[in-house]
């Protein structure tokens, strides 16, 4: 499967984006995903992940109560609203698919299927 992110860019402190995920090449419910962060140095983590057919999340506790992950598996697109935006928040967002895990994988060594990423940045 193919996975193409983007709605990454530059907001203030408080404001929200909305990144989206789009898969093509593959059957889409067939596979958990997942949101990752990554900032120089650092590892990539994970920000949020979805079950297959999106009954079970699971958000990380930094962004609980502030990002929100979903699919839609009719246009085969997983998405993640992410509200109260602190500069904290910045870095490059990438979406990831696995279809050899079920629920809702949370390291990134579970996944197969990675995009490109995207810049989220966050001013203060």
């Amino acid at each position: 499967v193919q996975l193409q992110a983007s709605g990454g860019g530059t907001v203030q402190a408080g404001g929200s984006l909305r990144l989206s995920c789009a898969a093509s090449g593959g059957t889409f419910e067939n596979y958990a995903m997942g949101w990752f962060r990554q900032t120089p140095g650092k590892e990539r983590e994970v920000v949020a992940s979805i079950s297959r057919r999106g009954g079970s999340t699971h958000h990380s506790d930094s962004v609980k109560g502030r990002f929100t992950i979903s699919r839609d598996n009719s246009k085969a697109t997983m998405y993640l609203q992410m509200n109260s935006l602190k500069p904290e928040d910045t870095a490059v967002y990438y979406c990831a698919a696995t279809n050899l895990k079920l629920g809702f994988p949370k390291t990134a060594g579970e996944y197969q299927h990675w995009g490109q990423g995207t810049l989220v940045t966050v001013s203060s």
